[in-house]
């Protein structure tokens, strides 16, 4: 599933700073995959959410917020892939590994602030998510002084790969499950 050009990171940096919203995009992204994964799924449940952590509640530029929008279906798509096309927003691979590191830290970090809003019983989750949360509370404090070799890129890529699939099995509990037990026990009423 290819990535529509509006939501390469360059042009979300670039409608946040014509907004004057001094939030990197790899935080937006991060606190919109939370809020979604925590259940909020639909615009009108994640919107006020997101606007509250970028723009303390106020409505965002028109372009920001159709960006924002197609960002959001874009994130709802990859999530509910069968193929986990979900990925994370997060600079290119011919950034320096410091620097992706670091956004990998802001993105985690921003996806447990959304997921902590839109969840807010995050404590009565499954085993299974209470642990990755807390792996991803640590990852967020991960050191950033990193050499560029190959053994420093292989963990980066296994980080990388244990915060996508954190936020997919996030998912799946908050929302797929949710589903699931909402329409058994609609079909169980009609019975």
């Amino acid at each position: 599933m290819a990535t529509p050009p509006s939501l390469r990171i360059d042009n979300l940096q670039s409608a946040l700073d014509n907004a004057e919203i001094g939030q990197h995009p790899v935080e937006v992204h991060g606190a919109l995959v939370g809020i979604i994964c925590g259940g909020a799924v639909k615009s009108q449940d994640w919107h006020q959410p997101l606007l509250e952590l970028m723009n303390d509640g106020q409505p965002l530029p028109q372009d920001l917020a159709g960006l924002i929008q197609e960002l959001a279906q874009d994130t709802v798509n990859r999530l509910q892939d069968a193929e986990f096309g979900f990925a994370l927003l997060l600079p290119e691979e011919e950034e320096a590994l410091a620097t992706r590191l670091e956004a990998l830290s802001l993105w985690t970090q921003s996806f447990l602030t959304g997921i902590a809003i839109a969840q807010p019983g995050l404590n009565q989750a499954s085993e299974d998510v209470r642990e990755v949360i807390k792996d991803l509370a640590e990852i967020t404090q991960v050191d950033l002084n990193v050499t560029e070799d190959d053994e420093c890129e292989q963990a980066f890529q296994e980080l990388l790969e244990f915060v996508r699939m954190s936020a997919i099995l996030c998912y799946s509990e908050f929302v797929l499950h949710q589903q699931t037990d909402t329409e058994s026990q609609e079909q169980g009423i009609l019975h």
